[in-house]
């Protein structure tokens, strides 16, 4: 933590501050740089820092300022400017940081000697170019594809590293073979050039480049060049007349929301083109200033750093309009009306954005929320970690039939349905009940896989059961040389934690945010094991059902069961699908989904079978 700084400690730099405007920046003890701004007159808004009652988020930041620097500028609009540009530059602690972009897919060139061309969800704002959104992911696949096909730029990500030989993509004509050579920076940023002409929408221009650049290399004999240029050339047109079917007479407009609480900030931006809601970007941040200057920070932040800036732009609340329409006037090099609705669909556009960041807030303070949990846990059952990734475990069967074993993961306090795992019980008999060695089994199974394949380890392992199930867990943990895992069971009836050993079980207050969350790990793992049982039950009475039918047997059934799903998908298919699949003459087919209708009508097939 920073050290706390008092006002006497600053008040003769304010004092010596002057009545003009430009922009501030305050520095912690440490003489880093934790916040910049900009001021009509410096001393008041510096000095309006330390004066009178201020909330908690100010508070904090005044706490930190340990000196204070100042650049004079000739007004404010100048101060904008430059207090945008530092803040790129430095990056402050309290100001606004767009860092955390997310969005629907958008183009991206890199910012790099040799850059590369790919679709994204993140806006890095490092120098690179974003092209989009579109009104339809079409057009993004149709713009990569005449990329990559037209004008191939390099596919390997991060920094160009030099080789001796080009890879496949150079020998399918799908890269110009920077890495080693096969063609030059300049030829190579020319191409990257006209990429960008078509996804500015620069379309004429293009072909009239395009066409002067096939005619020399015709009148210079080199028709395989000439041919290249005609081949851009066709694949530009195509874009040209998909375009011209977009709506293109709508003005294109963005519609900016945010929601605040405590130092939270969430800011969204709606993307009207085409006449339709193309994309939506959120940006999850903290603030310690006032909503008008957080969002003129975020403006011109945002617009600064995109390389298209629509028609018209609505926000939220009032603002500087001349400051902003000055700025993107001069960014743009274009007009953009700047306003804030009051009544209309434009309001309604902005209630949805500030909806969407409202939500984005709530979801930050629950994870917020759950880290404090987790924290609680680690203190609760007296790990040496923070439990992190918790792995839950639980069996089920139908009277020793279809025994089942499951395993979930929770990362962070949620589930990681990705690396949800089931186990088909091998050792037990079928009738056989035997939770213990189920347990055992799946265990087992599950870490020696960890081991084997250098997987990453759970902080906690949870069983759905008592001391018994614990016991069994323990037993093959320790042969793996894996008792070091933090293993505990929560048995339903008292809601007791138990652990290995005879360290007594615990009991936690029903309303214990720890408990919550171990509940949640049990009934999920409880969940998963149950759906996998009935999938199985399911799919054992439908092979059943399906050999019964004349002409169907064991191999048939498998087949089609593999090729559809479930009765209800094979008769869907219908007569001609499930003939070719299983190799029938279409009247046997035809007989085989009349049978099958016949048993749903006689209520011998439930409807999601």
């Amino acid at each position: 933590m920073e050290e706390q700084v008092t006002k006497p400690e600053l008040a003769a730099q304010i004092a010596d501050l002057p009545d003009k405007p430009g922009v501030y920046l305050f520095k912690n003890k440490k003489k880093k740089i934790i916040y910049i701004g900009k001021a009509r007159n410096l001393k008041k808004r510096i000095r309006s820092y330390f004066t009178g009652d201020k909330d908690i988020k100010t508070q904090t930041l005044k706490n930190f300022i340990y000196e204070i620097e100042v650049v004079i500028t000739r007004n404010e609009y100048e101060a904008l400017l430059l207090e945008n540009s530092l803040i790129k530059q430095w990056k402050p602690r309290y100001n606004i940081n767009l860092k955390d972009g997310k969005s629907y897919p958008v183009i991206r060139i890199t910012h790099d000697e040799f850059p590369g061309v790919f679709r994204t969800r993140r806006l890095f704002f490092d120098g690179s170019d974003y092209f989009g959104p579109f009104p339809s992911a079409n057009q993004i696949d149709l713009y990569l594809e005449i990329i990559e096909h037209y004008f191939p730029l390099r596919k390997c990500k991060g920094t160009l590293k030099k080789k001796d030989h080009p890879c496949l993509y150079y020998h399918i004509k799908r890269c110009m073979g920077p890495c080693c050579g096969k063609i030059s920076e300049q030829e190579y940023l020319e191409t990257v050039k006209k990429i960008k002409q078509l996804l500015s929408g620069k379309i004429k221009e293009l072909i009239i480049e395009l066409r002067k650049k096939m005619a020399d290399a015709s009148d210079r004999f080199d028709y395989e060049k000439a041919a290249q240029f005609r081949d851009q050339i066709y694949a530009v047109e195509h874009v040209k007349e998909v375009q011209s079917v977009v709506d293109t007479q709508k003005q294109a407009k963005d519609y900016i929301g945010f929601a605040v609480k405590e130092h939270l900030c969430s800011f969204v931006v709606l993307q009207h083109r085409g006449g339709i809601i193309a994309g939506r970007e959120i940006y999850s941040l903290e603030f310690y200033t006032g909503k008008e200057e957080a969002l003129l920070q975020f403006v011109l932040q945002y617009y600064s750093s995109i390389q298209f800036i629509p028609d018209e732009l609505f926000l939220p609340v009032e603002t500087d309009y001349d400051t902003i329409t000055s700025f993107l006037l001069e960014t743009a090099g274009k007009k953009i009306s700047v306003k804030t609705p009051q009544k209309g669909k434009h309001v309604k556009i902005i209630k949805m954005a500030e909806e969407n960041a409202k939500e984005d807030i709530e979801n930050r303070i629950k994870k917020l929320d759950l880290k404090k949990t987790i924290d609680e846990l680690r203190i609760t059952l007296c790990l040496a970690h923070r439990p992190s990734r918790i792995e839950g475990f639980d069996i089920s069967h139908i009277a020793g039939e279809y025994t089942v074993g499951s395993m979930v993961s929770f990362l962070n306090g949620l589930a990681d349905k990705s690396s949800y795992r089931y186990f088909k019980i091998r050792r037990l008999k079928p009738g056989e009940v035997d939770d213990y060695e189920s347990i055992r089994e799946v265990i087992a199974r599950r870490y020696t896989r960890v081991l084997n394949e250098n997987l990453k380890k759970p902080d906690l392992i949870l069983i759905d059961g008592g001391k018994g199930q614990v016991s069994a867990a323990f037993s093959i943990l320790h042969k793996l040389g894996m008792d070091t895992i933090p293993l505990i069971g929560l048995a339903k009836k008292n809601e007791e934690i138990f652990f290995p050993g005879e360290k007594p079980p615990l009991v936690l207050d029903k309303s214990s945010p720890s408990l919550r969350l171990l509940q949640a790990v049990r009934d999920e793992s409880h969940r998963f094991a149950i759906s996998l049982n009935k999938k199985l039950r399911k799919k054992s009475i439908s092979h059943s059902l399906l050999e019964k039918i004349k002409g169907i047997g064991p191999k048939k059934s498998i087949k089609l069961l593999k090729e559809f799903g479930s009765i209800r998908k094979i008769v869907e298919a219908g007569p001609g699908k499930v003939a070719e699949a299983i190799k029938l003459p279409r009247e046997k087919a035809e007989e085989v989904i009349t049978e099958l209708k016949g048993l749903y009508m006689n209520g011998r097939i439930s409807p999601d079978m």
